[in-house]
């Protein structure tokens, strides 16, 4: 009985996964900047990695229970992984973000842009300090 609730989370757990993992692809082909692409293909990757390695999680939990000791480590490594996503997604993403406004890209449709001229200031401000 329980074998079979946990079977159920595990393919919810996958089907919410891979729906934001869709919604990504989708959100990469058709938002009109860098900017808005980032945020679909972070955020959706992000939250769709959590679901498909909680799934992952829960079925190394459940066959450890069951006494599969081969499959013992499978929880541990997938937290793991799921940590280091969780970590270099969001960091790669506002790299990204900033190296491509400082190259001079501005977003698709912006009215108010309020990081212009913060660049121009902090250079005025550090040859002031010199």
């Amino acid at each position: 009985m329980i074998a079979e609730i946990v079977d159920g989370i595990i393919y919810i757990f996958l089907a919410i996964g891979v729906f934001f993992n869709l919604l990504a692809g989708v959100g990469l082909l058709r938002f009109p900047d860098v900017y808005t692409r980032l945020h679909a293909g972070t955020k959706c990757t992000t939250f769709g990695a959590i679901f498909i390695c909680g799934s992952v999680i829960l079925l190394g939990l459940k066959l450890w229970i069951q006494g599969n000791s081969e499959y013992s480590m499978l929880a541990i490594h997938t937290a793991g992984a799921l940590i280091a996503i969780l970590i270099t997604n969001p960091t790669g993403a506002h790299a990204l973000a900033r190296a491509s406004y400082r190259s001079g890209v501005k977003p698709v449709g912006a009215v108010v842009d309020h990081l212009e001229g913060l660049d121009k200031k902090a250079k005025l401000q550090k040859k002031e300090a010199k």
